[in-house]
């Protein structure tokens, strides 16, 4: 589990492999600082499991599911790649719910100056957009983000100063893709709506609207 507060940028030292399956080598510094074998850190928003380490990098393989839902597979060598270990328990909670789990990418359409801040717009599929509304919270390369504002076809976020300098997105423009993880509760909220009964069909009770009004919920 993680929140979206990225804790360094890393640097692309090594790929091996291809578009089906990689082993990826990362330059790196404050996440190594008490890594184990099998640890899982964040790269780019995608959870990895640690299978290599030295003082100055680790290693972790990509299996194909991956390559295919993320944008991994667009990394090449010395990219810079947004970094964060798994919560500790007992750590503040500066970002959200965070699983490292990838729902999708999306495609940078545009990004904008705006006084103090940077404007990105973003394409998106609509079983992405689905789960997002303004003032919701998004992950994009593994930073926790607030949405601005949500169209047909995509998104708006906006950073302030200090995330633009402590990220990769900084190197984003238009026609890059990003990795995108949706707000996890509002996913198992849908999915409890639309199956309410499908461990239990008798003793569960009819999980819809009506019943959230009923109880004081909606």
């Amino acid at each position: 589990m993680f929140t979206g507060i990225v804790e360094e940028i890393g640097t692309l030292a090594e790929i091996k492999g291809g578009q089906q399956a990689s082993q990826l080598t990362i330059r790196a510094k404050k996440v190594l600082e008490d890594v184990q074998l099998g640890d899982s850190i964040s790269v780019n928003g995608v959870c990895l499991t640690v299978t290599s380490f030295t003082s100055r990098q680790f290693t972790v393989d990509v299996m194909p599911e991956t390559l295919k839902k993320t944008n991994l597979s667009d990394l090449q060598h010395g990219h810079p790649v947004n970094l964060e270990r798994a919560m500790a328990m007992g750590g503040r909670f500066g970002g959200h719910i965070v699983s490292g789990h990838v729902d999708g990418t999306g495609t940078v359409i545009s990004r904008e100056a705006y006084a103090n801040a940077v404007l990105f717009r973003i394409k998106a599929g609509p079983d992405l957009l689905r789960y997002m509304m303004p003032r919701g919270s998004i992950t994009v390369d593994g930073v926790s983000l607030t949405i601005v504002d949500v169209w047909e076809q995509g998104f708006s976020i906006s950073l302030i100063p200090h995330t633009l300098a402590h990220t990769s997105i900084r190197e984003r423009k238009a026609g890059d893709r990003v990795n995108l993880e949706c707000d996890i509760i509002g996913k198992y909220v849908e999915r409890l709506l639309h199956f309410p009964n499908h461990a239990q069909p008798d003793q569960s009770p009819k999980l819809d609207m009506d019943y959230l009004k009923l109880h004081g919920f909606a």
